[in-house]
C-alpha cells in the first residue's frame, strides 16, 4: 500500500479554512451575543459550556467519520438498525434544511440590517418581500450549483470577518461596560451558567451539521493523499484546532459584547436584534447598512450550501424524486417558514435540537470508541434505546407552552424530574446513556465470550 503523504502547513490552512467556511453561518453570530445577555457578569464560564457544544463536538464529529470510514451520516447511525439510520438521516436534514437552518439564513441577516428600523406591524410585510427575493436567489443558484457561490463565498466571508474583526477593535477599546459587574438573567445563569451554555450551544446546529457534511472533510483530506483512518483523524484534529479555533475565539468574543451590551441595552428577544444593536452603536448607520448587506450575501451563500446538500442527500436516498424537485421543496418550505420570523423559528427548533443532540452525541462517541467493540451493534442499540426517552423528554420540557404546559406533558416531565438526574438542566439523557453503555458493552463482552466458548470445542476435536 502506498504510504499516506506528508501535508505542509498550507495543506493544514486550506483543510481549517473549509471547516470554518461550513460551519460559520446565521446562527453562530446571533446565539454567542444573546447568550452573553443572558450570562452577564457569569459570561465566560457559559461560553465555555457554548464551546464545548459549539466547537468540541463538531470536530469530534468530523473525526468520528474518519475512524468508522464512513461515508455520511446513515453509514454511521447504520449499525443502530437501517430503519433508524434513515428517519435519523432525515430528520437531521430537515432540521439543517427547509424546518429550521435554511429559513434562519434569512431571518437573521433581515432582524439584523432591517427588521430593527421598522414598526413590528410592518415586519410581515417586509419579510414576505425579503424573504421572496432570498430564496429566488437561492434556488436559481442552486438548480446547478457550480464553484461560482463558493467563490463569492470566499470573498465575502473574509470581507465580513474583517467587519467583525473591526466591530471587536471597537469593543475592546471602548467597552460599553464591564462585563463582571453585568446582572445575570435569572437564577439558572447564576448557578448553572456553564449547563446552560452547554445546552445554549445546540442551537448553532454544528454538531449534527458536522455529522452530515463531514464526509465533505474527510474525502478532501483523502484526495490530499491520506488515507489511514488514523492519518485523517490527526489531519482533521490539527486543521480543526485552526479552523474550529477560530471560531471559538469569535464566540468567546461576542459572548463578552454581549455581556458589556447590557449597559446600554436591555436583554434582547434574540441575539438578532442585539447585534443590530451593538453594530450600529459601534459602526453608526452607514457601518449597520454595510454589516446588514455583508450579512445577506454572506448568509445566502449558507443558503445556497444547505439547499444544494439537503436536495443532493435525500435524492441519492429517494432517487425517484429528481435532484430538481427536491430543490423545488427545500426553497418553497424555507421560505414559507421563514415567514413565521426569527423568534418562532427558534422556539420550535429548540424542542428538536433537544432531541437530536443528545441522539448525535451518543453516535459521536460511540462512533470514536467503535474500534474498542468492533463497531458492534449491541452497544450502538443499547446505548441509542436508552438515551432515545430522555431525549423525548426533553424535547418535551423545551417546547412551546402549548405543548410543554399540556397536562399529559406535565405530567411526563413530573417523572422526568423525579427520577432522572440534570433533568432540570436538560441533560437527563446523561446517566440512561452511560447505563445503556454498560449494558450494551457486557451484551457485547458476553457474546464474545461465548462464541469463544462454542468454537473452543470444535478445535479440540480437531
Amino acid at each position: 500500500m502506498e504510504n499516506d503523504k506528508k501535508l505542509t502547513t498550507k495543506h493544514y490552512l486550506l483543510i481549517a479554512s473549509m471547516l470554518f467556511g461550513m460551519f460559520f453561518g446565521a446562527g453562530n453570530l446571533i446565539f454567542p451575543i444573546h447568550l452573553g445577555q443572558l450570562a452577564g457578569s457569569n459570561w465566560f464560564i457559559a461560553g465555555l459550556g457554548f464551546l464545548i457544544t459549539g466547537t468540541v463536538l463538531p470536530l469530534l464529529a468530523i473525526i468520528a467519520i474518519s475512524v468508522t470510514h464512513s461515508n455520511g451520516i446513515y453509514e454511521l447511525a447504520k449499525p443502530i438498525g437501517k430503519h433508524y439510520a434513515t428517519i435519523f438521516m432525515i430528520l437531521v436534514c430537515l432540521t439543517l434544511g427547509p424546518l429550521f437552518a435554511t429559513p434562519r439564513t434569512a431571518t437573521v441577516p433581515f432582524q439584523i440590517g432591517i427588521g430593527n428600523y421598522i414598526s413590528s406591524n410592518q415586519t410581515s410585510l417586509y419579510l414576505l418581500i425579503y424573504s421572496i427575493a432570498f430564496f429566488g436567489i437561492t434556488y436559481w443558484a442552486s438548480r446547478k450549483p457550480t464553484g461560482i457561490i463558493d467563490s463569492i463565498g470566499k470573498l465575502l466571508n473574509p470581507a465580513f470577518l474583517i467587519l467583525l474583526a473591526i466591530m471587536f477593535g471597537f469593543a475592546f477599546t471602548r467597552p460599553m461596560g464591564t462585563a463582571s459587574k453585568m446582572a445575570t438573567a435569572g437564577p439558572t445563569y447564576s448557578n448553572g451558567a456553564f449547563l446552560n451554555g452547554f445546552l445554549q450551544g445546540y442551537n448553532t446546529m454544528d454538531a449534527i451539521a458536522g455529522l452530515l457534511f463531514g464526509i465533505a472533510i474527510v474525502t478532501t483530506i483523502r484526495g490530499l493523499g491520506q488515507h489511514k483512518s488514523r492519518n485523517i483523524s490527526m489531519t482533521a484534529a490539527k486543521s480543526g484546532a485552526l479552523g474550529i479555533g477560530l471560531e471559538a475565539i469569535i464566540y468567546i468574543g461576542l459572548i463578552w459584547v454581549g455581556s458589556t451590551s447590557l449597559a446600554h441595552f436591555k436583554i434582547s428577544t434574540d441575539g438578532g436584534i442585539a447585534f443590530g444593536q451593538i453594530a450600529n452603536h459601534y459602526l453608526g448607520l452607514t457601518g449597520q447598512i454595510i454589516l446588514a448587506v455583508m450579512a445577506t450575501l454572506t448568509c445566502l451563500t449558507t443558503s445556497v450550501g444547505l439547499s444544494t446538500s439537503f436536495s443532493e442527500a435525500l435524492h441519492n436516498k429517494f432517487s425517484k424524486i429528481s435532484y430538481k424537485t427536491w430543490n423545488i421543496l427545500t426553497c418553497g418550505l424555507s421560505f414559507i417558514i421563514a415567514n413565521f420570523g426569527l423568534d418562532t423559528i427558534i422556539a420550535w427548533s429548540t424542542p428538536m435540537l433537544m432531541f437530536l443532540y443528545p441522539l448525535a452525541i451518543t453516535l459521536i462517541i460511540l462512533s470514536i470508541c467503535s474500534p474498542l467493540f468492533k463497531r458492534d451493534s449491541l452497544v450502538y442499540i443499547w446505548t441509542t434505546a436508552f438515551t432515545l426517552i430522555p431525549a423525548l423528554f426533553g424535547a418535551i420540557a423545551s417546547a412551546p407552552s402549548i405543548i410543554s404546559q399540556a397536562g399529559w406533558a406535565q405530567a411526563i416531565l413530573h417523572f422526568d424530574k423525579t427520577y432522572l438526574p440534570l433533568a432540570a438542566y436538560g441533560l437527563d439523557w446523561v446517566l440512561p446513556a452511560i447505563i445503556g453503555f454498560v449494558i450494551g458493552l457486557a451484551a457485547y463482552l458476553v457474546k464474545g465470550f461465548m462464541t469463544a466458548n462454542a468454537t473452543q470445542p470444535n478445535e479440540n476435536n480437531q
